[in-house]
């Protein structure tokens, strides 16, 4: 197999992050099975698990009940997102002090371009151990990552995988596509369960006869320019990043025991619309459509959408919820998780405003007032009535692709919650 350019490209994986930023915290779950979950109650699911908790087969996503089936010895921990981020921050500075980091791409995954003077065998050698001993220094040893290198983004990050937990692999061009061999289908970025079926479908059952494939096969087999990126990435070419359009901003939250009345769950709701205005005005977004999702505890799920006129009115939203909300159809049956979108995003400056619609512009400066007062004193401070008795409730999350911004979420209350 032909290879494109000399090794560039190092991607950093931090080992189970979330369990292993809490082992450092608490010392008494140091070498025990942990799992992280977004609240206490059997009925949510870990978000991370430590290695102890992994080798029993619990992994992101396995319920806490089934978790505890598994490992009977397993610790449930509740999130901490603030923490998460604090420490993420000075890993990354961490890194920093080694090499210029290129881009953070989730909460545990970074990646960094190497300088020309700086791909020797040798020296990338050294540089990966001198990152790790950074990370061990300067926040802490029981916090691991595990590094791989090659011609590019991609296969750097394979590499990664390759060599968890704590673990370093650099990929040298002689070494493809040899070293992938032992890999399967499932294991490679960008092979999803249902293009591992199409995959066999087209005679494709081994990482071997996916790297033999030609470059005109993966482009029919994906049914799309995919494919043929997937061909490139695995013939070690860098690709030109690509723009990532934002579409939606939205929030999902599962109900703790004590909120799953109708009544008591209404202002959570209004609380996670209230979080997702507060992104999107930071972003200098409108949105023109809201639409909520009430999965039950007993029960079908139900969803409802409400179209507007663009806007980051945070006054607009609420009531748009409060709406959408007497429409549900079933006003008894205790609620699970709540879910809310905002969708149909178009960029502020991109925007004219229609002529039959009233003024908006007095609303939008009182919500970006708001959200100024909020970003200094926290949350607590000013909001909208709808949301007071939810206050405490929906605590920040992290998904995979978004790291909050402690200011927009509101640092002072979750400071002080978490004091």
């Amino acid at each position: 197999m032909s290879t494109f350019g000399e090794v560039s490209a190092l991607f950093l994986d931090f080992d189970s992050f979330f369990a292993s930023v809490e082992q450092h915290m608490h010392p008494e779950l140091r070498g025990r099975p942990i799992g992280i979950a977004p609240v206490l109650t059997d009925t949510s699911c870990c978000i991370a698990a430590s290695y102890e908790a992994k080798a029993f087969g619990v992994k992101t996503g396995t319920g806490v009940r089934e978790a505890k089936s598994l490992c009977p010895e397993i610790l449930i921990v509740e999130a901490k997102p603030p923490e998460y981020i604090k420490y993420h921050h000075q890993l990354v500075a961490a890194v920093e002090s080694c090499i210029h980091v290129e881009a953070t791409l989730s909460i545990d995954e970074l990646w960094c371009l190497l300088p020309e003077n700086l791909r020797t065998r040798e020296q990338i050698d050294e540089l990966a151990y001198r990152i790790k001993r950074a990370i061990a220094r300067e926040v802490s040893p029981y916090i691991t990552c595990t590094i791989g290198v090659a011609q590019n983004r991609w296969l750097a990050k394979m590499a990664s995988k390759m060599r968890k937990p704590d673990g370093y692999l650099l990929l040298l061009p002689e070494d493809l596509p040899e070293a992938l061999y032992g890999l399967k289908l499932s294991d490679v970025h960008g092979v999803g369960s249902s293009m591992e079926l199409r995959l066999h479908a087209r005679g494709i059952h081994t990482v071997k006869q996916l790297c033999e494939a030609s470059r005109s096969k993966l482009h029919s087999v994906w049914g799309s320019i995919e494919g043929e990126r997937l061909w490139m990435n695995l013939h070690g070419a860098v690709l030109p990043e690509r723009e990532v359009e934002r579409r939606s901003i939205g929030h999902s939250h599962v109900l703790s025991p004590e909120k799953r009345e109708q009544d008591k769950a209404l202002p959570v709701l209004h609380k996670l619309t209230q979080k997702a205005a507060v992104r999107l005005r930071s972003h200098g977004m409108l949105a023109g459509s809201l639409h909520i999702q009430i999965r039950y505890v007993h029960g079908p799920s139900w969803a409802a959408e409400c179209r507007f006129e663009h806007s980051a009115d945070s006054i607009l939203f609420a009531r748009t919820v409060k709406r959408l909300w007497r429409q549900r159809p079933d006003k008894s049956t205790k609620i699970l998780k709540l879910s809310m979108t905002l969708a149909h995003l178009l960029e502020e400056a991109n925007h004219t405003p229609s002529l039959f619609e009233a003024d908006m512009r007095p609303r939008m400066e009182l919500s970006r007032t708001m959200d100024r007062i909020q970003a200094k004193l926290g949350r607590k401070a000013i909001h909208l009535g709808c949301d007071h008795d939810a206050l405490a409730d929906a605590p920040m999350r992290i998904s995979f692709t978004h790291i909050p911004d402690l200011g927009l979420e509101g640092s002072a209350d979750l400071h002080e919650d978490e004091a």
